[in-house]
């Protein structure tokens, strides 16, 4: 069964009236992790569209190439972008059920979440003010640091390699080198799945191990 079936079924589910805070809230238990993942970057992509007020076909383009809608498939996440964006309730609030529906222990998870925010606001070339506003406050709210979010937003906005390890700019070689191979191993698709990113995003797996390999490289450059 495909992550959009579930999905699907998941908002088929939903008693008349209710919104997807309601989903947010049914979706807590390890099965259905990779559902409330997917649920959750497209809720808070279209919340994030609201932000500098527009929906680019760059964005829209980033997000199917990241997720993988199959023909056919495009309804289910249709609608729970729009679902989204005709909700009441603001990003913050999203956010936070966001995290209570992780829990307090899945920081990787919060971090892969971000990385599918950052993709998509990235995608069309620029990086908007109201959206760079908008991911450091839902990265405030998922528990991440000042150097987590720095080290996301170089991956996709700026060429900093040592940002992109989450290391300061005059650490020794030895350092990075930590840091690089700790960055591997929590962005091995394997790893990634298994804290419940969906195999039809693990294009993010892909896409962080060549900016974090690259960075590794330019250091290494640097310091040969």
């Amino acid at each position: 069964m495909s992550i959009w079936t579930r999905i699907s079924e998941a908002l088929s589910a939903l008693a008349k009236g209710e919104g997807l805070s309601s989903v947010f809230e049914k979706l807590r238990v390890a099965p259905q992790r990779s559902v409330g993942f997917t649920i959750a970057v497209i809720a808070l992509g279209a919340k994030m569209a609201k932000a500098d007020g527009q929906v680019t076909r760059d964005e829209v383009t980033a997000f199917r190439r990241v997720f993988k809608i199959p023909p056919g498939e495009e309804a289910s996440a249709a609608r729970v972008f729009n679902l989204a964006r005709q909700d009441v309730a603001g990003f913050d609030a999203y956010a936070r059920q966001i995290r209570a529906m992780f829990g307090p222990d899945d920081r990787d998870v919060m971090i892969d979440l971000m990385e599918g925010l950052f993709h998509i606001a990235a995608a069309d070339g620029e990086f908007h003010p109201a959206e760079e506003e908008f991911l450091h406050e839902v990265a405030r709210i998922f528990g991440l640091d000042e150097r987590c979010f720095a080290a996301l937003r170089a991956r996709h906005v700026k060429d900093d390699p040592y940002a992109v390890l989450g290391v300061p700019p005059h650490a020794s070689l030895d350092e990075a080198r930590r840091a690089w191979r700790e960055a591997v191993k929590a962005s091995h698709p394997d790893v990634m799945v298994a804290r419940g990113v969906p195999p039809e995003a693990i294009q993010l797996a892909e896409d962080r191990m060549r900016a974090i390999n690259a960075a590794w490289e330019e250091i290494s450059r640097r310091a040969a």
